[in-house]
């Protein structure tokens, strides 16, 4: 099953002429339907005057043309009605906008086998582009575990955190999915060409904006949102109070996604945002991927065991042998009347519970005395 011609051709044309994330023409598709919008502006119709910001724009779009030459380049525009359309992304159109940026995208441009379909349950892993070697490490491996477990790591191909997830994702042989602000034909940082060529033959790269088009810091605060719909949970590993990854933790906050944050240590600048998502009950507090399986499995998959102290010899004893068991000494043998006034207790309860304990390996007997044995030392 796909969406009509008509349908795709309008949505191209509307993917070129609509900046990605902008909430009002976006709105005018949802209600009106991309194709009556697009016919309505080729009859140079007034529609909220919508027409006096991009009818200069129009007469230059063929969107035929348009598909076809991201076909040349790999590229696939992927529209609702499409099997492989997430569906989840109809949750952008009832959340409220961030720094005016919100909406569902009329289409995504994507390159790469894998299926935007194949997405259910992925995890988004974002944070710093100056990230700490604790930050890059926790996100490798915290990916790493992720993807071997069978999700999509996505996250968004950016110097720092980013990177690291989407290395750590392929290196354990799991899949991973990068979100674009510039045309998924293009490589941004050119420091990541390796990376970003990598995931878009082997895994994909998606974008809202069409192919060309360059990174602006509107179309990073528009990408986020998809970043944040696309996946069932965000991780935030480390974000500074003012830090971009802030924005997508918002994003998956609104859509009422699993939001998730990796604590550094209290000194650490890099950590501020996290922190304080954590702090104000925003964010979940996670230690690794044991953490992320658990809060999105379904019930009682991936439980996590609490974390326990080695278990002690004396750990099985009752109180009453423990209050004894206090009272013996280390080196210098005692008699067990010493023993008794020292536990608290008669003479004849302390060499029953002396005895028990004996045979416990935890005392011994030094002639007519007691002393710890080397087992209960430990």
């Amino acid at each position: 099953m796909s969406a009509p011609e008509a349908e795709r051709l309008a949505r191209a044309a509307l993917s070129r002429l609509i900046e990605p994330g902008t909430l009002k023409h976006l709105c005018l598709v949802d209600q009106l339907g991309a194709q009556a919008l697009y016919e309505g502006l080729l009859a140079e119709s007034e529609m909220d005057d919508l027409r006096n910001d991009v009818s200069a724009r129009l007469a230059g779009i063929d969107p035929a043309r348009e598909l076809e030459q991201a076909a040349a380049r790999g590229v696939r525009f992927v529209v609702p009605g499409d099997d492989e359309w997430p569906a989840v992304l109809q949750d952008l159109a009832g959340a409220d906008p961030v720094q005016e940026r919100g909406g569902v995208p009329v289409g995504l441009w994507v390159q790469g086998p894998m299926r935007l379909d194949e997405l259910a349950g992925s995890v988004a892993v974002v944070g710093s582009r100056s990230a700490t070697t604790y930050g890059t490490a926790t996100a490798r491996d915290l990916a790493g575990r992720v993807g071997h477990a069978g999700r999509v790591v996505v996250s968004g191909a950016a110097f720092g955190i980013d990177q690291a997830a989407h290395r750590g994702a392929i290196a354990a042989g799991g899949r991973s999915l990068a979100v674009l602000a510039c045309g998924a034909d293009r490589v941004y940082p050119q420091g990541h060409r390796d990376l970003v060529e990598h995931l878009a033959q082997e895994h994909a790269v998606v974008s809202e904006t069409p192919p060309g088009g360059s990174p602006t810091r509107l179309r990073f605060l528009s990408r986020n949102r998809l970043i944040a719909a696309l996946t069932a949970g965000t991780v935030v590993v480390e974000a500074a109070a003012r830090s971009g990854a802030l924005n997508t933790a918002n994003w998956a906050t609104r859509l009422n996604r699993v939001l998730m944050g990796v604590p550094g240590p209290v000194t650490s600048a890099p950590s501020e945002g996290v922190h304080e998502l954590i702090r104000v009950g925003a964010a979940t507090l996670v230690t690794g991927a044991a953490d992320v399986l658990e809060l999105l499995g379904v019930s009682g998959e991936h439980l996590v065991e609490p974390p326990r102290g080695r278990a002690r010899p004396r750990d099985r004893i009752s109180v009453r042998q423990q209050q004894v068991l206090d009272a013996v000494p280390v080196r210098q043998a005692a008699g067990v009347d010493s023993i008794a006034r020292a536990a608290g207790v008669g003479i004849v309860e302390a060499s029953t519970v002396l005895h028990a304990l004996l045979r416990q390996g935890l005392v011994e007997q030094a002639g007519p005395g007691w002393r710890l044995a080397a087992h209960a030392l430990t």
